[in-house]
């Protein structure tokens, strides 16, 4: 089984403008950070024209789809009966994105399979990370 799953999603950018443009992006959980999602948008789809990625984690995406999580540089809430919306705060701004919640439910099923949520801790290689922060280790 691998230790990484990537899913392909659909946001819609909220922009000012009446129609919301359609955008690709990937969701990506490794199990050897099981605490983290990211979420990365294509060059497009930016204000900067470069691949800009996002992490956060995991659990804020699952209490996001059920009700408003997070108040730091990433918010999740709940929009309408089949919508999310990800807030993405930087200096430049605010970028919103709706997602299909049940894409992102079958995102979060995923993860879990690889791990449960609260077992993270069990996942994590303490060792191989001291030793890499150390020096006598390799990545």
């Amino acid at each position: 089984m691998s230790s990484v799953i990537e899913q392909a999603v659909q946001a819609r950018l909220v922009a000012s403008a009446p129609r919301m443009e359609s955008v690709p992006a990937t969701l990506h959980y490794d199990r050897r950070d099981p605490f983290t999602v990211r979420i990365d948008f294509p060059a497009p789809a930016t204000l900067e024209g470069r691949d800009v990625s996002w992490e956060f984690a995991r659990e804020l995406l699952a209490e996001g789809v059920e009700a408003p999580a997070g108040i730091g540089d990433v918010r999740v809430r709940p929009f309408g009966y089949d919508r999310t919306v990800m807030e993405f705060h930087a200096p430049e701004g605010v970028a919103m994105v709706h997602l299909l919640t049940g894409e992102l439910l079958t995102f979060l099923r995923r993860t879990e399979e690889l791990v449960p949520l609260g077992d993270e801790r069990d996942r994590l290689d303490l060792d191989g990370t001291l030793a890499l922060l150390l020096g006598g280790g390799t990545p």
